[in-house]
């Protein structure tokens, strides 16, 4: 594994990590107030991540574009401004950065989608 694969496997396990330790920390505290920011964490950091570095693996020519790395980066862009930003907005600070990340995300999503639409014709 190489490259762009290898950069969303790394940063998915990071994710995974950071979403458990979150987690461990909610429970010990008791205090759950932030759970949506450890299920987007989770969800968006750990599963999606790794769903594209498998992808971009399973067809490296994809992850070779410059339309894989601008998703790969729209997405990380996305998530590092999300996950704050949703705890932010449940802490009744502001819902700016949460509005701003997922716009952000959905757009990687699309970006992703077109990533595996466009491969599919091309490199079948």
């Amino acid at each position: 594994m190489r490259g762009l694969a290898y950069f969303c496997i790394v940063s998915a396990a990071m994710y995974a990590l950071a979403g458990m330790a979150f987690g461990i920390v909610m429970a010990a505290s008791h205090d759950h107030t932030l759970m949506t920011v450890h299920a987007h964490l989770n969800l968006l950091g750990w599963v999606s991540m790794a769903i594209y570095g498998l992808y971009y693996h399973a067809v490296p020519a994809a992850a070779d574009t410059r339309l894989a790395k601008i998703h790969v980066g729209v997405a990380t862009l996305g998530l590092w401004i999300m996950i704050p930003g949703i705890a932010m907005a449940v802490l009744g600070m502001t819902e700016g950065p949460a509005i701003a990340g997922s716009l952000l995300t959905i757009l990687g999503m699309l970006l992703f989608t077109a990533r595996v639409a466009t491969a599919q014709r091309a490199f079948a």
